[in-house]
């Protein structure tokens, strides 16, 4: 085909993609093996993330052991191809460069211990169709990623399947949950969240579980743990990368026998429990590190479903505020500053490492001084915003020392890396992981 026609096929190819704006128009890649004792295995991006290791669940099941069980995933970031290493035990190469997370060029070569692979970027496109609805449950967005999400989410609340929701933090992952519950057949049942991140480690099994009177120092009377409570309904368990790893058996245990006992009981006790899971952790990577069973993993993640962080849905912006400000109580007076087409294209330009958790923090700020408060992406040299979460706090602060960090080394070593990793006491591997996550090259 002559390139004239092929940029005129292309062309038209995108603007089709345009006519319908609950479509995600992605282009299609392939990634092939072409060193290593799979050589010639390929596998095609089919409009989820794609993920390379030696587990059985991975999308392309490498035999290599110098291969890890979830080695790297290749997943769309803003519509483009981005690899991202997760935690593997020998890294991952791009082109012959250490990275953690990196975009993919056409002809990438990656390399996975003894196994090299290309990564074809086709000219084709395809279609990742998205709802026709603009609400979800409590959800609400009209751009094509977060349609993508509804599209998957409908059909979770269709049956009783396990769904795993992953994301940064502040994404609207026990939202997202609640939306699914609201949606099923169980929506009158009970909606029960248990925080497995904010519950001390010895406390978390009388919460789920549960306990009798009289099973531990305190216990004075029986007690019913979140299974009970949530039977016939959803139990939502957030932040579950954070569970200890000594409960994660008896956890796998309740998801497959649909039984359990009470901690100090001796019989079990059958429930009708739908179990929905959120992490912002990678559990793949941790089922790596191994602090995850990758049973447990497997089990969770029957329907994995990724929530993109707000930078990806901007288009969502005006919803959202008006959502917002509607759940904060904001009548039309007083939050009429805040819904103008200068203060939402002021809020477009803000990269929200917090997501729609820090949105709704800036608009409940701006609407206590009656004004639009001030926006940072991080926190002043020794000034501490209280209006923030401690999470999305603490994130701020991790990410400025680090950079701030990064920065100096390099400086003080003249751009050598080795040197650099070696002052901070670091792999250079990792110090190499480090430098992309903050885009530092």
């Amino acid at each position: 085909m002559a390139p004239r026609r092929r940029a005129e096929e292309e062309r038209r190819t995108e603007d089709a993609g345009r006519g319908d704006d609950r479509e995600l128009v992605v282009r299609r890649f392939r990634v092939e093996v072409v060193r290593g004792p799979d050589a010639g295995v390929e596998r095609l991006f089919e409009g989820k993330e794609l993920v390379i290791g030696t587990h059985p669940s991975a999308d392309l099941v490498l035999s290599d052991r110098t291969v890890s069980r979830f080695h790297c995933e290749i997943a769309l970031a803003a519509g483009a191809p981005t690899l991202r290493d997760l935690g593997s035990r020998n890294g991952t190469l791009v082109d012959g460069v250490p990275v953690f997370q990196a975009p993919l060029r056409d002809g990438a070569l990656l390399e996975l211990g003894k196994t090299e692979l290309r990564f074809d970027l086709g000219r084709e496109k395809m279609r990742l169709a998205g709802s026709a609805r603009d609400r979800f449950g409590l959800m609400v967005g009209r751009s094509a990623a977060i349609r993508a999400v509804f599209a998957t989410l409908e059909k979770a609340a269709s049956s009783d399947i396990t769904v795993l929701l992953e994301g940064e933090t502040g994404t609207g992952k026990e939202v997202a949950a609640e939306s699914i519950h609201r949606e099923s057949a169980r929506a009158e049942r009970p909606f029960v969240v248990v925080d497995c991140g904010a519950i001390p480690p010895e406390l978390i099994e009388s919460e789920l579980f549960g306990h009798e009177k009289g099973a531990f120092t305190g216990a004075g009377a029986l007690r019913r743990g979140a299974f009970e409570e949530a039977d016939g309904g959803t139990l939502f368990l957030d932040e579950i990368g954070e569970l200890e790893t000594d409960l994660q058996p008896k956890l796998l245990r309740v998801l497959e026998q649909r039984s359990f006992r009470r901690v100090g009981g001796a019989q079990s006790i059958a429930v009708d429990v739908r179990v929905l899971a959120a992490t912002s952790r990678n559990l793949r990577a941790e089922v790596n590190a191994g602090r995850f069973r990758p049973d447990l993993f497997y089990r969770l993640a029957v329907l994995p479903v990724r929530l993109p962080p707000l930078r990806e849905r901007l288009d969502d912006l005006p919803l959202l505020v008006d959502r917002l400000l509607d759940d904060l109580g904001a009548g039309p007076p007083e939050s009429a500053a805040l819904r103008t087409g200068a203060f939402l294209t002021r809020l477009s330009r803000h990269p929200w490492p917090g997501n729609v958790r820090e949105l709704r923090n800036h608009l409940e700020r701006s609407l206590v001084m009656s004004e639009p408060a001030p926006l940072a992406d991080a926190p002043a040299e020794g000034a501490i915003d209280l209006d923030r979460s401690f999470k999305v706090s603490r994130e701020a602060w991790l990410r400025q020392f680090e950079r701030r960090y990064l920065e100096g080394l390099l400086e003080r070593h003249a751009g050598n890396v080795r040197a650099a990793a070696e002052a901070a006491g670091v792999d250079r591997v990792y110090f190499y992981r480090m430098l992309w996550r903050h885009g530092l090259k």
